[in-house]
C-alpha cells in the first residue's frame, strides 16, 4: 500500500522504468501517470492523489541552492540525475493551477546500438567525418536524443580522440573506453551553451555534441567548430531536411543568409530527420528516417540556396544511403510493420505516398 508520506519520486520512477513506460507525469491533485507508446494510463493501482506538500517534498530534495532560487524566479526548471541501476532521468518542473508538477522522462542506462534501435547502417558511417556538422532533426520524444547516444557510442568505442557534450539536461551518460569524454550540463557545470561551447574550443576537443541549435550564435560557435577541424553533432525541432535549412538560414538577418548558405554548404555532413511511428505488427514503435548526406551536388544546392532541390536529390540518392520519409514509409510498409494508414498518417508528401504505395 502506497501512502503520501513515504512516496518518494525514485520509487515511482523505478516502477515506471519496470513497465517500459518513457514518462512519468505528476502533479498536485491527480494519481501519478505514465506514457507508454504515446498512451497515457495511471502508473500503477493503489497510487494515492498527489498532494502540494508530497510533491514539494519529492522535487525540491533534487534541487541545490541555485537551482531553488532560478526555479523561484522562472517557475521552471530542467533537472537530469541517475536511479541507480535502474535509469537516467530527465526532469522538468513546473507549477499548473497553483500546484508543482513534473515530467520524467526515463532514460536506460544502457546504451541501444543503431542495430538495435533499427536505423540505417549509412548514420555509422557518419561517425567516421573527422569535421563538419551532423544534424538530427526531429520533434520532441521522436527519439533523436538515443539516436545520438547511439552515433557517440560508436566514436567512443572505436576512436582514441576527445569528445565533449553540452547537453541540458544531461541525458545518457558516457563512460571513456577509447575516447576521453567530458560531459557537461547547462546549470550545473556551465551556466549556459553559449559559454561553454565557447570554452570547449579550448579543450582540444575532436568530437563536439551540442544539445540543442537554440539561437543564431550557438549556430555560428557550431559552424565555426565544424571549419576548424572538429566533427559537431547537434539537434534541431524540425521534421525534413528542407525544413531544416530553411529554420537555419533564416535564424540569420537577410544580409548574412547567403553567407550562411556557403558556410553550411561547406561544412554540413548530413541532415538526419526522425520521427517515432508506432508499429502494427506488435507493441512498441519503430523509427522512420529522412536521411540527406552532403555530396557534392547536395552542397552545391546548398551553398546556392536552392532548397527546394534537396528532396528530389534525397529521392534519387539511395546509392550514398539517402532517403525521404515516404521512402522509409514505404519499406516499413512493404515489411508488414505498418499498415498503409500508419503510412499515410505520418506522410511526408501525401500526395507522393499515394502513389509510391499504389506501386
Amino acid at each position: 500500500m502506497y501512502t503520501l508520506e513515504t512516496l518518494t519520486l525514485q520509487t515511482l520512477i523505478e516502477i515506471a522504468a519496470e513497465i517500459d513506460a518513457s514518462d512519468l507525469m505528476v502533479k498536485v491533485g491527480s494519481v501519478p501517470m505514465t506514457k507508454k507508446y504515446d498512451t497515457v494510463t495511471p502508473l500503477r493501482e493503489g497510487m494515492p492523489v498527489i498532494d502540494q506538500a508530497t510533491i514539494s517534498r519529492m522535487l525540491l530534495s533534487l534541487m541545490n541552492d541555485r537551482q531553488k532560487r532560478i526555479f523561484d524566479e522562472t517557475l521552471e526548471m530542467d533537472l537530469g540525475f541517475t536511479v541507480p541501476g535502474i535509469c537516467r532521468v530527465r526532469c522538468n518542473v513546473y507549477w499548473q493551477q497553483g500546484g508543482m508538477a513534473c515530467v520524467c522522462r526515463v532514460v536506460p542506462l544502457k546504451i541501444k546500438s543503431l542495430d538495435q534501435l533499427g536505423l540505417p547502417p549509412v548514420l555509422a558511417e557518419l561517425t567516421k567525418h573527422e569535421t563538419g556538422l551532423v544534424l538530427v532533426t526531429g520533434p520532441t520524444g521522436s527519439g533523436k536524443t538515443t539516436t545520438l547516444a547511439a552515433m557517440l557510442d560508436i566514436i567512443n568505442t572505436n576512436r582514441p580522440c576527445n569528445l565533449i557534450t553540452i547537453e541540458d539536461p544531461l541525458e545518457f551518460v558516457h563512460p571513456s573506453k577509447k575516447a576521453y569524454v567530458t560531459q557537461r550540463e547547462v546549470g550545473i557545470d556551465t551556466l549556459d551553451f553559449q559559454p561553454a561551447l565557447r570554452a570547449s574550443l579550448r579543450q582540444a576537443p575532436d568530437v563536439i555534441l551540442i544539445g540543442e541549435m537554440r539561437d543564431t550564435t550557438t549556430m555560428g560557435i557550431a559552424l565555426q567548430a565544424g571549419e576548424t577541424g572538429h566533427l559537431v553533432f547537434s539537434t534541431v525541432h524540425t521534421s525534413s531536411a528542407y525544413e531544416t535549412m530553411d529554420r537555419v538560414i533564416n535564424m540569420f538577418p537577410p544580409h548574412e543568409k547567403g553567407h550562411i548558405s556557403q558556410r553550411m554548404g561547406n561544412s554540413l555532413r548530413a541532415i538526419v530527420a526522425q520521427k517515432l511511428i508506432p508499429r502494427d505488427d506488435g507493441p512498441g514503435r519503430v523509427a522512420a528516417n529522412e536521411i540527406l548526406i552532403c555530396t557534392p551536388t547536395v552542397s552545391k544546392a546548398i551553398e546556392d540556396s536552392k532548397f527546394s532541390d534537396l528532396y528530389h536529390l534525397m529521392n534519387e540518392g539511395g546509392f550514398w544511403g539517402m532517403q525521404t520519409m515516404n521512402q522509409a514509409l514505404v519499406r516499413y510498409v512493404k515489411a508488414g510493420i505498418i499498415t498503409e494508414d500508419t503510412a499515410m498518417r505520418n506522410a511526408g508528401v501525401a500526395s507522393e505516398l499515394k502513389q509510391l504505395l499504389r506501386r
